[in-house]
């Protein structure tokens, strides 16, 4: 099975991207989603998105004129800037991406008070709300078609 991946230059430019999405913070202690290992994630969960990704990292070399990642840093955040107004679905798709790659990473995770585990097999409580927020979608008119 051929899988396809990004090549070094758009994973070196998705780095640097990744790091202006979520840059690391010394006060709380967590890295940025440019951090190596954070990367590799993102890299590893692209998968059926590989397109939009592509398209995205794109734009993003179209508008530094060639490597985002050899751009100084005010040309840089200035790119990802237009980038983020003018990117459309690709770039939601691929901000998508580096946000759920970074919040599941352990660190991250500690640095939230959570305890770095997947939801499940243990769960976590979720406090009951007020089920009559639902009362105005049940009384809605249903917009699907009934089955025979």
């Amino acid at each position: 099975m051929n899988v396809q991946t990004l090549t070094e230059v758009e994973i070196e430019d998705l780095r640097c991207l990744a790091g202006l999405i979520i840059p690391a913070s010394a006060k709380y202690d967590v890295p940025g989603a440019d951090d190596d290992r954070i990367l590799s994630d993102i890299v590893g969960s692209i998968g059926r998105d590989l397109g939009h990704v592509r398209t995205a990292l794109g734009t993003l070399q179209a508008l530094a004129g060639g490597s985002f990642a050899a751009l100084d840093v005010p040309r840089r955040a200035a790119a990802a800037a237009t980038l983020r107004a003018e990117g459309g679905s690709p770039v939601r798709v691929l901000t998508r991406i580096v946000m759920l790659c970074y919040y599941r990473d352990d660190r991250v995770m500690a640095s939230l008070g959570l305890e770095a585990r997947p939801p499940f097999p243990k769960g976590h409580l979720v406090e009951q709300g007020d089920w009559s927020l639902l009362d105005p979608v049940r009384a809605r008119t249903p917009f699907w078609r009934p089955v025979s």
